[in-house]
């Protein structure tokens, strides 16, 4: 008797430590990833309506001489095309003087021209150089917050610190939902519409991607 006792306060003891357990990782999981599903939620609303929600792209260009002294820097070769940074001294001028941001971007280089495209979340941009003149075109373009958010939440032109961003996000998401999932079934007993919700949730999307999306 005194063994069978012992061996369910076991089970208790070990039930217990396995929920307080998953109660944690639950509430860390959703504390990371809380303001992300919002962003992500808010932003496949407006990325499902984006022909509703249009914005007004902002477009500037600028023009400028690149300085003589720098022009050593560029000039035509024969060399065939590559894709390689600006001379730091020509992107430091660049940036300095046409309010172009990333200038040490690889740029394409080709025999006349050197051309850097500087796309990024929400807008555009682009900065070509006259490897003989020296003459410099910019074009910048917004499209406003709606494209910036709608491209983080694509990760497009967001750089690797994004893309990690996004990567942790994941598994935070992952291990909210399974820790959830295990946290249903322990109370299913006591809430007996816990599974025909989980099971449409299931079963709606599938109908729906079924009948109702054609390939």
């Amino acid at each position: 008797m005194h063994g069978t006792t012992t061996t369910a306060r076991a089970k208790r003891s070990r039930k217990a430590f396995w929920l307080k357990q998953l109660h944690t990782w639950h509430w860390i999981s959703s504390a990371i990833s809380l303001v992300g599903l919002l962003l992500f939620a808010v932003t496949g609303f407006t990325l499902n309506h984006a022909a509703d929600i249009e914005g007004s792209p902002q477009t500037v260009e600028r023009t400028g001489q690149l300085p003589a002294p720098l022009l050593a820097a560029i000039r035509p070769d024969d060399a065939p095309d590559a894709k390689k940074p600006l001379p730091p001294e020509v992107a430091d001028w660049v940036e300095g003087n046409l309010d172009v941001p990333r200038a040490r971007a690889d740029a394409e280089w080709s025999a006349d021209e050197i051309y850097l495209a500087l796309p990024r979340p929400g807008g555009d941009g682009w900065v070509a150089i006259d490897r003989a003149s020296g003459a410099i075109t910019t074009e910048s373009t917004s499209r406003g917050w709606i494209a910036w958010l709608n491209d983080l939440h694509k990760g497009r032109n967001s750089g690797i610190v994004w893309k990690w961003f996004i990567d942790i996000f994941v598994l935070a998401c992952i291990v909210f939902s399974l820790t959830g999932l295990v946290l249903l079934q322990m109370h299913a007993k006591n809430r007996p519409s816990t599974w025909p919700l989980v099971g449409a949730g299931l079963v709606i999307p599938a109908i729906l991607a079924i009948f109702f999306i054609h390939i």
